[in-house]
């Protein structure tokens, strides 16, 4: 039905930044609510930010201040930019969307390290 195809994972050193890019496609009537998810090795998958269709946004508290998301005009396209990485961001990032149910996209790896 919805495809999440997420971009822009990869290796930073603590301090740089990332912008991911989550685009949805296929049967898309309207996706209420968009946002990334990530998961540490080891640990429990946490929300770290959403977005509605009308641009209200929620972040989790530890990435206040240094992640901001934001969708494009279409409302199909999810982003994240990553500032001010810290090591325990490590983790993979899973692109969520929802209308009616939910969706994930495959995740990407974003490493912060020294």
């Amino acid at each position: 039905q919805v495809q999440l195809v997420e971009s822009g994972g990869g290796l930073v050193q603590p301090g740089g930044s990332l912008r991911l890019s989550c685009a949805a496609s296929g049967s898309i009537f309207r996706l209420d609510v968009m946002g990334w998810y990530r998961q540490a090795p080891g640990k429990q998958r946490e929300l770290v930010a959403t977005i509605t269709s009308g641009g209200s946004t929620n972040y989790a508290d530890s990435v206040k201040g240094r992640f901001t998301i934001s969708r494009d005009n279409a409302k199909t396209t999810v982003n994240l930019q990553m500032n001010s990485l810290k090591p325990e961001d490590t983790a993979v990032y899973y692109c969520n969307a929802m209308d009616w149910r939910a969706y994930w996209g495959q995740g990407t790896q974003v490493t912060v390290s020294s």
